[in-house]
C-alpha cells in the first residue's frame, strides 16, 4: 500500500474503505476481548523509500487479520470528516472521552499544532483504542502509547531500493535514486520537525529488519515473532 501510484482518486477511495471496514471488523472482535491498556496492540512501521516494506506490511495484515493503514490512507483519514465519522460513530462515550482527552494531552506538549498534524493525531488515537491495526509511516509509533505496540524499522541497500523504485515508478535508475533521496528526505524531516528524532536512529525502534536478507513472509514472520516476544515481557 504505502507509496504506490493510484490510477485516480476512486483507487484510493476504495482503499480507505476497505481499511475502515477491516477495521470495524476487528473492532468488533475486540469488543468480545479483554482490553487491557489505554489501545489495542498495533505494529507501527517505518521504511525506506524503495523496500517491499508496502508488501511485509501487507503480509503482517493477512497473517495477523488486521487492517493496515499506509500514508496515503492516514493522510485520507486526517482529512475527510466523513472518513472520521464513520469512525467515532462505531465508539462509544468512554473511547471518544479518551481519544479527546490523548489527542489534547499530545498536541500540547510542545508538538507541532497545525491543524493536519491535530486531525492526524485524532485519527490514529481513535484507531488504536478501537482495535488492532498496522500503522506505516506518519510517526506512528511516536504517537500512540508505546505500551502495547511494537516499533519496526524496514531497511534495504541503497540500489536495492532505487531498482524497486524504478520497476515500480517505471524510472530510469539514475531518476529513481534522486527520487528515493528526495522521499527519504521528506519523511526524514518530517519526523525530526515533529518528534525531534532521527528516523534512522535504531534505537528508536524494538526491531529492525534488512529486506535485503530476507523474502517478504519471513520479513512478516520476524515482525509477527518480534511483537510476540514484547508483548510477553
Amino acid at each position: 500500500m504505502p507509496d504506490k501510484l493510484f490510477g485516480n482518486s476512486s483507487d484510493l477511495s476504495h482503499l480507505v474503505d476497505e481499511s475502515v471496514k477491516q477495521w470495524q471488523a476487528s473492532r468488533q472482535q475486540a469488543a468480545s476481548e479483554p482490553g487491557p491498556g489505554e489501545v489495542r496492540p498495533y505494529i507501527a512501521m517505518s521504511r525506506v523509500v524503495g523496500g517491499f516494506d508496502d508488501k511485509v506490511a501487507e503480509a503482517i495484515g493477512r497473517k495477523l487479520g488486521w487492517p493496515v493503514f499506509d500514508k496515503q490512507v492516514l493522510d485520507v483519514m486526517s482529512g475527510n470528516d466523513e472518513v472520521r465519522r464513520q469512525i467515532y460513530e462505531s465508539m462509544d462515550e468512554r473511547d471518544m472521552s479518551w481519544v479527546e482527552e490523548a489527542t489534547r494531552a499530545f498536541v500540547e506538549t510542545g508538538f507541532d499544532r497545525n491543524d493536519y498534524f491535530h486531525r492526524l493525531v485524532n485519527a490514529l488515537f481513535a484507531l488504536a483504542r478501537g482495535g488492532s491495526a498496522v500503522f506505516v509511516g506518519r510517526g506512528a509509533g511516536w504517537i500512540l502509547p508505546v505500551g502495547m505496540g511494537l516499533r519496526v524499522r524496514l531497511v534495504a541497500a541503497p540500489e536495492t531500493c532505487a531498482k524497486n523504485y524504478a520497476a515500480m515508478r517505471q524510472l530510469d535508475l539514475a531518476a529513481a535514486r534522486k527520487e528515493v533521496a528526495v522521499l527519504d528526505k521528506e519523511r526524514s524531516d518530517f519526523v525530526r520537525h515533529h518528534f525531534k528524532i532521527d528516523l534512522n536512529d535504531p534505537a528508536q525502534y524494538d526491531l529492525t529488519v534488512n529486506l535485503d536478507r530476507y523474502s517478504v513472509d519471513q520479513a512478516a514472520d520476524l515482525v509477527i515473532a518480534a511483537r510476540q516476544v514484547r508483548m510477553q515481557k
